[in-house]
């Protein structure tokens, strides 16, 4: 496999608080890494940054070997870095697939009102891009739910609408962020299916995610963060044993006196 992202010494400030501490991993072409540790240590700062959502404040980001440090959001998504937020970020008031349908304009090259109202101008592309969101909806196993209005979908069901349209967009990197929380059992079993065949047809993933059990049993590395640094790097099974990681998740147990 080949470095597809490479995090190097990468910090972020907030004022006098710094979130991200010098924070270095790479991310290999096919892989599904795991990013993971507690409350506030830096995880989803760091998606951001790397993301494009804001700058860091010292560090390089590489995608394919390019220097993306100062690339916006936008501009990361046109290269093919696409993530998701711990919030769903849908159009509530449109379906399933209108919502799908707009996450196909990066690929399709479309502007997003003209995909959606299907103008005469883009018929053709029109025509692919809702190709595209039913081939998503049925890859996702949500094809079902196709005309029913985001607004009234379970948040289980939301999350995995919200990682449908990310799909849409045909990203190389996709960056999900908690998108199994909310989600039943079932559903998170489905889904971790679902992210395995991403990674069998071609797609790199990072997870964060809170569920420990799940995502144990689907990422190839881990990278554990905790107050903004990295605590630990390595296959699943080292960081489980690593006994800095296990104090800072369940803390040093002191002996009675």
């Amino acid at each position: 496999m080949t470095k597809l992202l490479e995090v190097q010494n990468l910090t972020k400030d907030f004022g006098g608080l710094r979130a991200v501490n010098n924070v270095s991993f790479d991310v290999q072409s096919q892989e599904i890494l795991g990013l993971i540790g507690p409350n506030g240590a830096g995880k989803t700062t760091l998606f951001n940054a790397v993301s494009g959502v804001f700058r860091p404040s010292s560090g390089r980001v590489l995608f394919e070997g390019r220097d993306i440090t100062k690339a916006s959001l936008q501009k990361t998504a046109s290269q093919g870095i696409v993530r998701t937020f711990q919030l769903t970020n849908l159009f509530t008031d449109l379906t399933v697939f209108e919502n799908v349908l707009i996450g196909t304009a990066r690929s399709s090259g479309l502007q997003m009102l003209s995909a959606f109202l299907g103008l005469p101008s883009d018929r053709q592309g029109g025509k692919w891009a809702r190709k595209k969101a039913d081939a998503v909806l049925d890859f996702m196993e949500i094809s079902h739910l196709r005309n029913q209005s985001a607004r009234n979908l379970p948040y289980g069901h939301q999350k995995m609408l919200a990682i449908s349209v990310a799909l849409a967009a045909e990203p190389r990197l996709l960056l999900l962020d908690e998108s199994l929380t909310g989600m039943n059992p079932t559903e998170t079993m489905h889904t971790l299916g679902h992210l395995r065949r991403m990674r069998e047809a071609g797609l790199t993933l990072v997870v964060v995610e809170h569920n420990m059990a799940a995502v144990m049993s689907v990422v190839d590395r881990l990278v554990v963060l905790n107050f903004g640094e990295k605590l630990a790097e390595g296959p699943p099974s080292d960081v489980q044993r690593n006994q800095a990681v296990v104090e800072a998740y369940l803390g040093v147990e002191h002996p009675e006196p």
